[in-house]
């Protein structure tokens, strides 16, 4: 089936009760059994890494790790960190061990600083990172993967009145307050920028509307399309292959009309599509060679 190219994780690694332990908020023994390394849950830096071996096993391309609570998760509070240092260390060394990226989950500045000093490779969201945790994002070169889309599709389900559980509420309202302010204050530092858009928070399909959230915050427009690019390749460790168009690249390619330096809302109006020099979209009206 033609589609993106994608890296999976497998499972999402989390501390027993966190955001990523998908049991949680159900009765005790409804699943028949406590969740454990084989569905990515873990108590100790042993398990952690027998986790991350799990992983790695059936087919993970990168790590991921729940390292704070989350917005929509039910039963913890969005900035508390979930997984102790030790049990970081173990999925970072182990995940690097076997060349494998790593990225965190975290809202959080106890979580967050908890996975950099680990060495995880991106912080997806930061929402809550305090100036100590970017400044170590600066000096390590750890990657800020801010999500503002997330935000911007829970504020519309506020704004349409969605009926959300009330503590679900409260965090949301909480992190749409801080994420915005996180993102400048990151900006300012000089921390590195990805982009990933936590797609499935609101409707697919708005994806590219990432690119105009971090303009419209003050990103210069050729930044946003790096970050969405370049920045994306080196942080994923395919720089050699993807992110910029030169020889010996693949050639994965998109067009939009006009100039996206100019307004970067172009970019939510492709009309190409090549990848690995394939076109599987073309309303250019010219013939593709």
């Amino acid at each position: 089936m033609p589609g993106p190219r994608m890296l999976v994780t497998v499972h999402a690694l989390s501390a027993t009760g966190g955001h990523c332990d998908f049991s949680q908020g159900f009765h005790e023994g409804l699943f028949g059994h406590e969740s454990g390394p084989l569905e990515g849950v873990v108590n100790g830096a042993d398990q952690a890494r027998y986790a991350v071996r799990l992983d790695h096993k059936y087919g993970a391309d990168m790590i991921k790790v729940c390292a704070t609570g989350g917005v929509l998760s039910s039963t913890d509070d969005v900035d508390t960190p979930q997984l102790t240092q030790e049990e970081l260390n173990a999925i970072v060394d182990e995940a690097h061990a076997l060349k494998r990226k790593t990225a965190a989950h975290a809202h959080g500045a106890e979580g967050a600083k908890r996975a950099i000093r680990a060495g995880i490779d991106s912080i997806e969201h930061g929402t809550f990172l305090d100036d100590e945790a970017l400044d170590m994002m600066k000096q390590r070169g750890t990657y800020l993967v801010p999500t503002l889309m997330a935000v911007q599709g829970l504020q519309e389900q506020i704004d349409r009145k969605v009926d959300i559980p009330p503590a679900i509420l409260v965090k949301a309202k909480t992190a749409i307050a801080s994420l915005h302010q996180t993102f400048q204050r990151a900006l300012a530092k000089g921390v590195k920028i990805g982009m990933g858009t936590d797609a499935g928070v609101y409707p697919h399909g708005r994806n590219t509307e990432e690119f105009h959230q971090m303009v419209d915050l003050g990103m210069k427009p050729i930044d946003a399309l790096k970050a969405g690019t370049s920045r994306d390749a080196d942080l994923l460790g395919l720089s050699d292959k993807i992110g910029t168009l030169e020889a010996g690249k693949l050639a994965d390619v998109v067009a939009v009309p006009g100039d996206p330096v100019e307004n970067i809302r172009q970019t939510e109006h492709v009309f190409f599509v090549m990848k690995e020099g394939v076109i599987y979209k073309n309303e250019s009206g010219v013939a593709g060679h």
